[in-house]
């Protein structure tokens, strides 16, 4: 299966603008569950999206959303809308397996905070999405949503897949290295990685905590902002963050005056096709008057993507040493359950030294100061968010376009505005810590400024 991909025409599911549907009796959650499992049963079959479904439950959530919105009782923004979940988080009727022959058929019987936060809100969750290997690990059966050829990303690659393929208008994911980012872009879904410590992690498979990220993938860029928000103000962030600041609705349109351009650590390993597409939407931005800043021009900008040629290896120290427990644990009980990925990272993580770790961590703390300083020039920046449309097979792709994101803990937006090869290709969107908002804001005015102009 194959369906060439149009930015400009190609619409997956959304959710927020058909809530005054529901508002006026036209429209019901009920019948737009309908609609997501009815696509469900008919492209699940080859996509294979998901690890689990709870139908059932989701029909009888959606019957009570419908109810509510009849009585004008809305919960919550999020009130009747299907989402996926990610299968590295405990949920009261499904099993937490996390892609791994250790964890199958394991149930705790509880929701993480994320769960029952949404489940509070109204929201139906609809099944658990699959992810590799405890979220790095190798890949699940899981296809691209737009070529059955191609590999979804990961590790949140059911996620993608789901939200591509129109089963759900949005899905959680989560980020260590680039596992929000790059299903979104080789799924052609719009995707938020919040910045870092904004949304509760808590109740699943304990992500890096220096690094790990909970956001949400989505068919519009309103459900990928509302998600994110109303969830983080009423699940809070993970312990010692504060919630997203904004409001709890899509941003006026925000032309940015001055955007740095980044080339990162993955631009020699992108092809001259993928260079020029990026080009080329580079040139349009200047045309309708956006200020765009290279390193060439700026011998800041410069300094600052030399110090970003570090981050591969600064991130594996950080990965292998706050995943020593569990993974060194799983390695001596049952190294034959095991991936060879997961395995490898067990190795390597009682190798890295508390003072490894200790000079990673001063090394990110720096970065970190020095992007924030950049935010006195730049509105933004802007960089690809692969090295091409997603490739055939089942490898999970490059990730390493989503580390600078990762490691800097900042706001970042996958923008599925480019082409290549009849797929999806992401614009990459980075923007300062906490200022999620702002960064939707522009983010909101690029769907216009590429899809909508002139050339």
């Amino acid at each position: 299966m194959k369906t060439p991909y149009d930015p400009s025409s190609s619409k997956l599911l959304s959710f927020y603008d058909k809530i005054p549907s529901f508002v006026d009796g036209t429209d019901t959650p009920r019948a737009y569950l309908e609609r997501c499992i009815e696509t469900i049963e008919s492209k699940e079959p080859e996509v294979k999206a998901f690890v689990a479904l709870s139908l059932d439950r989701a029909r009888t959530a959606a019957d009570a959303s419908t109810l509510r919105y009849k009585e004008n009782r809305i919960l919550s923004p999020l009130d009747g809308m299907p989402f996926g979940m990610k299968d590295v988080f405990e949920t009261e009727d499904m099993p937490m397996q996390l892609g791994s022959p250790i964890f199958e058929g394991y149930e705790t019987g509880w929701d993480a905070a994320c769960v029952y936060f949404l489940r509070r809100g109204g929201a139906v969750m609809i099944g658990k999405t699959v992810t590799t290997e405890f979220a790095f690990g190798n890949p699940g059966p899981t296809r691209n949503a737009w070529d059955s050829n191609r590999t979804p990303g990961g590790s949140s690659s059911g996620s993608g897949a789901a939200v591509g393929a129109g089963m759900v208008p949005a899905a959680t994911g989560t980020q260590v290295r680039g596992s929000i980012l790059r299903p979104a872009c080789y799924n052609g879904a719009w995707a938020l990685k919040p910045s870092w410590g904004a949304i509760n992690t808590r109740g699943g498979f304990p992500s890096p905590p220096s690094i790990g990220h909970l956001g949400f993938l989505a068919g519009s860029l309103a459900d990928t902002w509302i998600s994110c928000y109303w969830l983080s103000q009423n699940a809070g962030g993970d312990a010692g963050h504060p919630s997203l600041k904004g409001e709890p609705r899509l941003p006026k349109s925000r032309k940015p005056k001055r955007l740095a351009r980044v080339d990162t650590a993955g631009w020699p390993d992108t092809s001259e096709t993928v260079r020029g597409i990026f080009n080329e939407m580079i040139c349009k931005l200047e045309r309708q008057g956006v200020e765009i800043v290279s390193r060439r021009e700026d011998p800041e900008l410069e300094s600052y993507e030399q110090d970003m040629l570090e981050l591969s290896k600064v991130i594996e120290i950080v990965l292998a040493y706050e995943y020593r427990w569990p993974l060194m644990m799983y390695a001596d009980r049952c190294p034959e359950l095991l991936g060879d990925r997961v395995l490898n990272r067990a190795t390597a993580a009682a190798e890295i030294t508390p003072e490894q770790y200790e000079e990673a961590l001063e090394w990110s703390i720096s970065a970190r100061q020095r992007h924030q300083a950049l935010s006195k020039k730049y509105d933004a920046m802007l960089t690809l968010n692969g090295t091409g449309a997603a490739p055939e097979g089942m490898a999970i792709g490059n990730a390493i376009y989503g580390e600078q994101s990762s490691v800097l803990g900042v706001p970042t937006l996958n923008a599925p505005l480019l082409a290549h090869d009849d797929m999806p290709l992401g614009i990459q969107v980075l923007g300062y810590f906490r200022r999620d908002y702002d960064l939707i804001a522009i983010g909101h005015w690029m769907i216009h400024a590429i899809l909508k102009s002139e050339g």
